[in-house]
């Protein structure tokens, strides 16, 4: 029997030649790759998954409030810790009229729990601020949560009394508070609005989470 013979397909087999030697390393080398690639697609996630994310970094970090340009009873709304927090530019009218709500107000002086509402020793006067003219506080009522909406305008009006003085009410249950974050008395709010760290760096740049040193 000849060589040729050997090489023979069997009878009603299909013969399938075999592709030369380069060819076959070239096939064998694209399957590795092909595989490997593969293998890092499905490892990457994985890694991945060790990896902080940049919101998870921030998370905790401070902030920089731009305030340059506000309007007199204008309000900013800047995010800290997943939290709003409100800068609030008052007009002299405003800071002269904190004064007259003392004997409404459940904690005047914001002497409960100041450590959790008020860290800074610096903002627990009347103004409940650093400067007079700019109100900085986390706007998340201290009730259940909500987020209270800007109720500025002074008078007689809807969900408010007669001599409403101008402040914040709470539209989940009607909490209200003044316009330096302090809880009317009577309602379920048990505290003020917080006051986060912050600091001035410049006239126009409040850093929110970063306690003053002054």
């Amino acid at each position: 029997m000849s060589s040729a013979d050997h090489l023979a397909a069997p009878s009603g087999a299909a013969f399938t030649e075999l592709p030369p030697d380069s060819t076959r390393r070239n096939l064998l080398i694209a399957s590795c790759a092909a595989g490997g690639v593969a293998g890092i697609a499905a490892i990457t996630p994985l890694v991945g998954s060790f990896e902080p994310s940049e919101k998870a970094k921030a998370a905790g970090a401070p902030v920089t409030a731009d305030i340059s340009g506000m309007a007199v009873g204008e309000l900013r709304t800047f995010e800290w810790r997943g939290k709003p927090v409100w800068v609030v530019r008052r007009s002299k009218e405003m800071v002269d009229e904190l004064k007259k709500n003392d004997a409404g107000l459940a904690d005047p002086e914001s002497k409960r729990n100041p450590s959790e509402f008020t860290p800074m020793p610096q903002t627990r006067n009347e103004y409940r601020s650093l400067k007079p003219e700019y109100f900085v506080a986390v706007g998340v009522c201290t009730h259940l949560g909500c987020s209270p909406s800007t109720r500025f305008t002074p008078g007689p009006q809807a969900s408010l009394p007669d001599d409403w003085p101008g402040g914040f009410l709470c539209p989940c249950h009607g909490s209200t508070f003044d316009l330096a974050g302090r809880v009317f008395k009577n309602k379920p709010a048990p505290d003020n609005l917080p006051i986060p760290p912050y600091t001035f760096v410049s006239d126009t740049k409040i850093i929110i989470g970063e306690e003053t040193k002054a």
